[in-house]
């Protein structure tokens, strides 16, 4: 045994990169804990393990003190005992005794399968973990497995299963087994049961991912995605940036003919992409972000600074909307700001009755202006008469 528990170490150290002393001290502690319970033994022994013989013993430590001062015996010895197992005893000196069972081969050789075992596991976890959290929010292909009611299970390389929710699936999308989809690594964790991969076909960075793979402009850096709003499955918007004066950035992700927009079109099911010039003027930039629709005008509300009101001719406003909103609400969310959306001519009808109202209002202020201003007259003549005789 001990011959093959120093080529386990040897293995798990050279194939598995686990530490040789961190095996080594949990095996002594292992071993520790099976003396313990087998022999109902005191807190104080030790179990050490020879790692180069493979040799595995159990001391009992007591302390050396005064005869009179004995008190437990199991983890103490009076002095005139000490002095004759070695004279330059003094009190206060521990003194380990071998108590290693003839028997304890077998619950030893137990205790360190146990503990190699369990590291590992440990030590595959963690390879696994660090491998797939530098993957994390990066591309992956793997491969459909299988699904139920909670997640659709897909095995990445490496024999390794990820999990995507039902909110991270595609609505337009049918997963079937042994379908290889490109998936975004969104979330690592390193449970008690072992790492936990969770997978994304909705995340809006799987779009910025898909566009770095296929436009190279935007993998080196020239042209950067600034913003992305996305209704999964359905439509997305992207705003795009670049500091090359001779380059268009919208134009860079389009491609020649639309070849590379259509690319990521194509992996996303036909998902649409509609793709703007991010610029450092708010209002041009909300007005991009409304397109294909054409903005008449921006106005910002005085009162909050994140809320706009956006004019659009007659025949536009449909189109600035969206189906159902979606071309507005996705606006907003790439944009940051509140957009409500107006056509020219409730603007102009708005503007008539704000104007009206004002000139009503002016004109019954002249009204009581000028009845202050009239001479009052008497309300009877006999009256007056009868106050001028007084």
């Amino acid at each position: 045994m001990s011959k093959e528990l120093v080529q386990a170490l040897d293995a798990l150290e050279q194939e598995r990169g686990i530490d040789r002393e961190v095996v080594v001290e949990a095996l002594e502690n292992a071993l520790k804990a099976a003396y313990k319970k087998q022999y109902n033994a005191a807190q104080n022994v030790e179990a050490t393990f020879d790692d180069k013989k493979g040799q595995m013993t159990i001391k009992q430590v007591k302390l050396v003190v005064l005869d009179d001062d004995l008190v437990d015996p199991d983890t103490e010895i009076p002095l005139t005992e000490a002095l004759e197992i070695n004279k330059a005893y003094e009190p206060g000196d521990e003194i380990r005794f071998d108590v290693t069972p003839k028997d304890f081969g077998r619950m030893a050789a137990q205790a360190a399968k146990q503990v190699i075992v369990q590291k590992m596991r440990e030590a595959t976890r963690q390879a696994i973990y660090d491998k797939y959290k530098d993957y994390q929010d990066e591309i992956i292909t793997g491969e459909v497995e299988r699904q139920d009611n909670r997640f659709l299970y897909v095995m990445l390389p490496g024999k390794q299963e990820a999990v995507m929710t039902q909110g991270d699936q595609m609505p337009n999308e049918t997963y079937r087994m042994r379908d290889r989809i490109k998936v975004l690594v969104n979330k690592v964790d390193n449970s008690l049961k072992g790492p936990q991969i969770f997978v994304s076909r909705t995340a809006p960075d799987l779009v910025k991912r898909l566009f770095e793979q296929e436009v190279p402009e935007v993998y080196d850096g020239t042209v950067e995605i600034v913003s992305i709003a996305r209704e999964a499955g359905d439509r997305s918007k992207i705003a795009v940036y670049t500091h090359d004066a001779d380059l268009d950035p919208v134009g860079a992700l389009v491609g020649q003919r639309g070849a590379r927009v259509q690319a990521v079109v194509t992996e996303l099911g036909g998902e649409h992409m509609d793709i703007v010039e991010w610029v450092e003027d708010e209002a041009q930039y909300i007005a991009n972000a409304l397109n294909p629709a054409e903005v008449t005008d921006v106005i910002f509300d005085a009162n909050n600074e994140q809320s706009v009101t956006v004019i659009v001719p007659d025949d536009q406003l449909s189109l600035a909307i969206g189906k159902k909103g979606q071309n507005a609400r996705l606006a907003a969310r790439l944009t940051g700001f509140k957009i409500d959306i107006k056509a020219e001519s409730e603007v102009r009808d708005l503007a008539v009755e704000k104007a009206e109202a004002n000139e009503t209002s002016d004109t019954a202020d002249q009204v009581v202006i000028k009845e202050a201003q009239a001479p009052v007259e008497p309300a009877d003549d006999n009256q007056a008469a009868t106050d001028q005789e007084d």
